[in-house]
């Protein structure tokens, strides 16, 4: 390898000897775009210096340091610098700067990781920067952004770039897409005087300037205070400055935006860039990388904009799904679409609405969002389900760009029209009004059936039971969705009561308090049940792991085993992120309830709050509701007064089987899920794959294509590290635009301080917040007030032991608040950046019924 290289000898598949950002200016200077020239010290002078270097241990950062900051430079690498340092000219001021080989990555920018030394002067002065700029791959900040990617600190290696200085008059970075809302091609430019490393370090308040379309939208003026210039001699100094006015004129803001649309064409992906305008008024580009935090577009198959709405944040998996758990959906799609007469040609295909983008699920809704009748459901639904893009959606309405273009009702009643009849939703209604055991016992035989349906043959060959698998996803959503015209009977009783009565449905959630026949609260009290039968010592005593161990080998105590296994033998297929058929299972992986159910130990406290004495309690205060709202009909006419009460007791009967559809379509996704599995160990045996859990990162046309053997080990391999990076993504919006705007972004932020989301659980509890990503092995003392992304059935046996919740998704009618509300545990949900606002340990009061959370 050689030692150095200038930039133009540079070329693409060199990233592993000069870094990413060398590699990016090498790419540049070919591509003819106007990058001061220079060279770049290689990877192979690092690791003659950086030979014999331990990269373990805590103290790694420090070690590393201090070894490339004491050892000698190899003469070679010595002579080298000299010599390319001289070829550029006498004494030229040159920038150093450190390009790391995990640098400017897809996923992962690393900017300002490393250091950069300005207007350095002279063979010595480089030596020693290069010098500096080598310990810098190990300062404390970049060793734990490379472990926070999960990247290994061995395989880093770091090459110095040294490139000519520009005397800038005036420099800055430029954004080709908009880095706040994501709004493709809307560039973004901060200037100010002087060296550009007064805005990239944030020193100043520069001018901003933001262009889209041929027309410069916002021209902000900054004060621009202070400026960065470099001294005669090398170095550089602060100077104060008075700046009025700002420091680009309008045909330089548009000669930026050209650059920069150049620069993004050539990479065929948003740019993050600096650049510098000289004394002569030449510009010049000096860096460009990725945007990594834009969110990832749904492929287009449409013209026009169009809005997307995020499953996976409705649901409350904020992580990707794997491929096999994808594809599942698309099926699922599929077998929605028939329903309402839109049945894909291809059901593997999925349905035209479904798209996918960073491994997640979205649906188009544009059709709805530009149509009469869809603008009247949309805020509706979502203010049950998410209130906070129920609020997006009404200022998407106000979007010239997105005006009605269906205005007639007739497509709408037709679809619904065709979904009533096949679900059949008038029988059910009646069903519901005038025999409600009849119809709570249709909902028991629909799981009966789906069970029977559910069992494959042990002798099923591999493409039977991809067969039975993509009969069974296609099929299962008409007839688990066949239950929902009964829950709606019964939401919509609590409406007319409101009605009727006068009181407003915010006042009446007590009604919906410990409601019978949902599944995810059963589950929750009997595992709360099984703690109170269980031997505490070994759960009080042993690691989780542990506890595993002994289960698996059947060495529990023998309550605690048999208990868990009936446990697990009747909600096993339930799991955290369960929507997807590639995560495991509590069957699979019980450490979640082993570790839930020591959590329950730890509880203190008398049979008075213990969660099926609170859910007993709900069930009177319910009935106390009840009377409450019939009494204020009765003031208005005695028949008002027992239509209120009728409706009522069948929202009560019926309220609970909402989470029913959920609990089968897991059910459905489980059982697949292990028809899956022996696929794949047959695909094992034939040399396919390595693992039978790989088949869960193949598609089902892959899957069954696979079946003639080949080797799809890479693949997998591929699709497992693009999975990984995905899964370290930290924001998923929930409403996205086609031109990448998230409309979220584009609102007033709340006042600082101020914690406002969505009422969920009626009541106010002040205590300590516990803040939880992940409820796999979260700990929760009892009390703790749980602040969480989202919620899932995964998340709600920690829900026992909390004194309130505080969720950054939902609405009053989301997963959260109705667990919420079933346990009386006051709750705010849709709360913005709610688990980045507080953190665990701090005092925190939640007010359930005003919607707000204050931080002591």
């Amino acid at each position: 390898m050689k030692t150095a290289m200038d930039f133009s000898e540079i070329d693409a598949g060199m990233p592993a000897e000069v870094g990413g950002k060398a590699a990016n200016l090498g790419e540049l200077t070919r591509a003819g775009l106007p990058v001061p020239p220079g060279w770049v010290l290689t990877t192979e002078a690092y690791r003659q210096v950086a030979a014999g270097l331990e990269t373990g241990g805590d103290d790694v950062a420090e070690r590393a340091r201090r070894h490339l900051l004491q050892a000698p430079v190899p003469d070679a690498v010595y002579e080298t610098i000299v010599k390319h340092y001289a070829a550029l000219g006498d004494d030229v001021p040159v920038a150093v700067r450190s390009s790391a080989t995990a640098e400017d990555l897809p996923f992962a920018s690393f900017a300002g990781q490393q250091e950069t030394y300005l207007n350095v002067v002279g063979a010595e002065a480089v030596v020693d920067a290069v010098r500096r700029c080598w310990a810098s791959l190990w300062t404390d900040r970049a060793v734990a952004y490379r472990e926070s990617n999960g990247i290994d600190h061995a395989a880093v290696r770091l090459a110095v770039v040294v490139q000519v200085m520009v005397d800038a008059e005036v420099a800055g970075v430029m954004f080709t897409a908009n880095p706040v809302t994501g709004r493709r091609r809307e560039t973004v430019i901060d200037a100010s005087p002087g060296l550009g490393e007064a805005v990239v370090s944030g020193a100043v308040n520069p001018d901003r300037f933001v262009v889209h379309g041929g027309e410069i939208l916002e021209r902000h003026a900054g004060d621009k205070q202070l400026a960065i210039r470099s001294l005669p001699g090398g170095g550089t100094e602060r100077v104060e400055t008075a700046h009025d006015g700002l420091c680009l004129t309008d045909p330089q803001v548009f000669a930026l935006a050209e650059l920069g649309g150049r620069v993004e064409d050539h990479y065929g992906a948003p740019q993050d860039t600096e650049w510098a305008i000289d004394g002569d008024g030449k510009l010049w580009l000096t860096q460009a990388r990725p945007i990594t935090t834009l969110y990832p577009l749904p492929e287009r198959t449409r013209p026009g904009l169009r809005v997307y709405f995020s499953v996976n944040v409705a649901q409350g998996v904020m992580g990707p799904l794997t491929p096999m758990g994808l594809s599942a959906f698309r099926l699922l799609s599929a077998g929605g679409a028939g329903l309402f007469g839109y049945r894909p040609a291809d059901r593997l295909d999925g349905a035209s609405f479904l798209a996918i983008s960073g491994q997640r699920l979205w649906f188009d809704i544009t059709t709805a969002v530009r149509s009469r009748p869809g603008r009247a459901i949309l805020p509706r639904m979502l203010a049950l389900g998410e209130a906070r893009t129920g609020t997006v959606m009404e200022r998407l309405f106000e979007d010239p760009r997105l005006s009605l273009t269906h205005t007639s009702r007739r497509p709408f009643l037709r679809a619904f029209g065709r979904f009533a009849r096949r679900v059949h939703a008038p029988s059910r209604v009646l069903q519901a009004l005038s025999r409600p055991d009849q119809a709570l016992a249709y909902a028991a035989r629909v799981g009966e059936e789906l069970d029977k349906r559910l069992r494959v043959p042990a002798s099923a060959t591999p493409a039977q039971r991809l067969d039975h698998a993509e009969r069974m996803l296609a099929g299962t959503f008409p007839v688990i969705v066949s239950i929902m015209p009964i829950v709606i009977t019964g939401y919509g009783l609590f409406a007319l009561a409101s009605r009727l009565s006068g009181v407003p449905m915010g006042d009446m959630q007590d009604v919906l308090r410990s409601v019978p026949h949902n599944p995810t609260t059963e589950m929750d009290l009997e595992l709360w049940d099984l703690a109170t039968r269980v031997e505490p010592e070994p759960f009080k005593e042993l690691p989780v792991a542990e506890l595993v161990r002994l289960y698996r080998e059947e060495r529990l105590p023998p309550a605690a085993q048999r208990g868990i296994a009936a446990f697990l033998d009747k909600y096993g297929h339930r799991g955290v992120a369960e929507i997807d058929l590639g995560v495991p299972r509590w069957s699979d992986e019980p450490a979640h309830i082993l570790g839930v159910l020591a959590n329950y130990l730890r509880m203190d406290g008398g049979a008075d709050v213990a969660p099926a004495a609170l859910f007993a309690k709900g069930a009177r205060d319910a009935q106390a509701a009840i009377a409450h709202v019939a009494a204020q009909a009765g003031r208005k006419g005695r028949w008002r007064g027992a239509v209120a009460r009728f409706g009522l007791r069948r929202t009560r009967k019926f309220a609970g089987l909402r989470e029913l559809p959920k609990f089968y379509l897991v059910k459905t996704l489980a059982a697949i899920r292990h028809s899956m599995l022996v696929v794949g160990e047959h695909l094992v045996g034939r040399g396919v794959l390595d693992a039978a859990g790989d088949v869960f990162f193949l598609d089902f046309r892959e899957a069954r294509a696979a079946l003639s053997g080949g080797d799809l080990r890479e693949l997998v391999a591929e699709r497992r590290e693009a999975y990984e990076q995905e899964s370290r993504r930290r924001h998923v919006p929930r409403v996205l635009l086609s031109d990448g705007t998230e409309p979220e972004a584009l609102a007033v932020a709340a006042t600082e301080g101020a914690l406002i989301g969505t009422a969920a659980s009626a009541g106010t509890v002040t205590g300590v917040a516990r803040v939880v990503l992940d409820p796999v092995g979260a700990h929760l003392e009892p009390g703790e007030i749980l602040v969480c992304p989202s919620t899932d059935p995964g998340w709600t046996p920690l829900f026992l032991t909390a004194g309130g919740l505080v969720m950054e998704m939902g609405g009053a009618m989301s997963h959260g608040a109705v667990v919420a509300r079933e346990y009386g545990i006051p709750a705010v949900v849709g709360v913005p950046d709610a688990t980045h606002r507080i953190t665990t340990g701090q005092e925190i009061e939640v007010n359930g019924a005003a919607g707000t959370v204050t931080i002591s």
